[in-house]
C-alpha cells in the first residue's frame, strides 16, 4: 500500500464518527443469527453496512446468572462491555471485517459454552451515513 493510499484511508477513517455503545441514532446494519452462514456472507448481504466506519459489534449470549460476572471479567481486558438481561450482550466498538467477525464469533461461542451458556448470534450497529 502506497503512501497516498494510506493517507486516503486515514482521512476516510477520520471522517467517520466513532460511536460509543450507547450513541444515539445507532441502527442495526448487519445481522448474523444463522450459524450456517459465514460472517463474510452476512456482511456482503448488508447494503447499509459501511466497511470503513466503526460499528458497535453486539454479540447475543445466554449465560447462567451465576456466570455473568465471570464472563464480564474475561471480556473486559479486550474492551468488551457485558450487559446482563434475559439475553446478555457483549458490546465493543470496532471496524468490522469478515475475519474479525469470525474470530469474535468463535470466541463468544467458546466463552458461552465454557460457562454453561449459549451463543445466539451477533449484529452490528452504525450511525447512518450523513447523521452526526
Amino acid at each position: 500500500m502506497g503512501l497516498l493510499s494510506r493517507w486516503r484511508d486515514r482521512r476516510a477513517r477520520r471522517a467517520e464518527p466513532t460511536p460509543e455503545v450507547d450513541s444515539p441514532g445507532l441502527v442495526v446494519v448487519v445481522e448474523a443469527f444463522d450459524v450456517a452462514e459465514a460472517d463474510s456472507a452476512a456482511l456482503a448481504r448488508s447494503p447499509r453496512w459501511r466497511p470503513t466506519a466503526p460499528a458497535v459489534l453486539r454479540h447475543h449470549l445466554v449465560l447462567p446468572p451465576d456466570q455473568v460476572e465471570r464472563a464480564r471479567e474475561l471480556l473486559a481486558p479486550d474492551g468488551w462491555e457485558l450487559r446482563a438481561g434475559e439475553h446478555c450482550h457483549a458490546l465493543r466498538v470496532q471496524v468490522l471485517t469478515a475475519l474479525s467477525c469470525a474470530q469474535e464469533r468463535s470466541r463468544m461461542a467458546s466463552l458461552a459454552q465454557r460457562l454453561g451458556g449459549d451463543w445466539i448470534g451477533w449484529d452490528a450497529l452504525q450511525v447512518p451515513q450523513g447523521a452526526g
